[in-house]
């Protein structure tokens, strides 16, 4: 059973002043009850998110649509089971380079782009200059990848290391009140 939003409960608005495009635009309880929601399911109808909020449906979709414009909901997607597409092994692979220039770094950029395995890229501080997450059917298809990769851009040392059991994954993100702000 969901919880009903405390609507009634907020006496003033607390908002986290967010910015697109040069304009700042207030988020408040609501609407981050509403990033909630849809962070668990975006297909939810407008007449049920409306009643877990307490607004009726037009202010509702209203706010939903700002969300978007604004670009706080950046996109609405499927999320797919790795397994059943044949891509269940995680490999999380560190890359060091020993040349720190603009065109390796858009070289690099641009073969870790052409590689659908490669789903997320980081640049670090520290020891690791890069760090990616790879998914593939199998260790045979990692070194189909690497070579890739290592033929794609020259590379100092590259560590890859297999997931072994993932413990938790979420594409949910936490949707807070800014720090200062308590109650509601």
């Amino acid at each position: 059973m969901w919880k009903k939003f405390p609507y009634n409960f907020v006496k003033a608005r607390k908002s986290r002043i967010i910015s697109y495009k040069g304009r700042a635009v207030g988020m408040d309880l609501i609407d981050r009850k509403l990033l909630e929601l849809l962070q668990e399911d975006v297909t939810m109808p407008i007449a049920e998110l409306a009643t877990r909020v307490n607004l009726s449906q037009t202010p509702c979709w209203k706010r939903v649509q700002r969300l978007k414009e604004t670009g706080v909901i950046r996109a609405q997607v499927a999320l797919c089971d790795p397994r059943k597409l044949g891509v269940g092994t995680t490999v999380f692979v560190a890359v060091k380079t020993n040349q720190h220039t603009q065109t390796w770094a858009e070289d690099f950029t641009r073969a870790v782009r052409d590689i659908p395995e490669v789903v997320e890229v980081y640049r670090m501080s520290g020891e690791t200059d890069y760090l990616l997450r790879v998914v593939v059917s199998d260790i045979d298809d990692y070194d189909r990848v690497y070579k890739s990769l290592i033929r794609a851009v020259p590379l100092y040392d590259v560590s890859s290391s297999f997931a072994m059991e993932q413990i938790k994954y979420s594409t949910a993100l936490p949707v807070r009140p800014p720090l200062g702000v308590t109650g509601n």
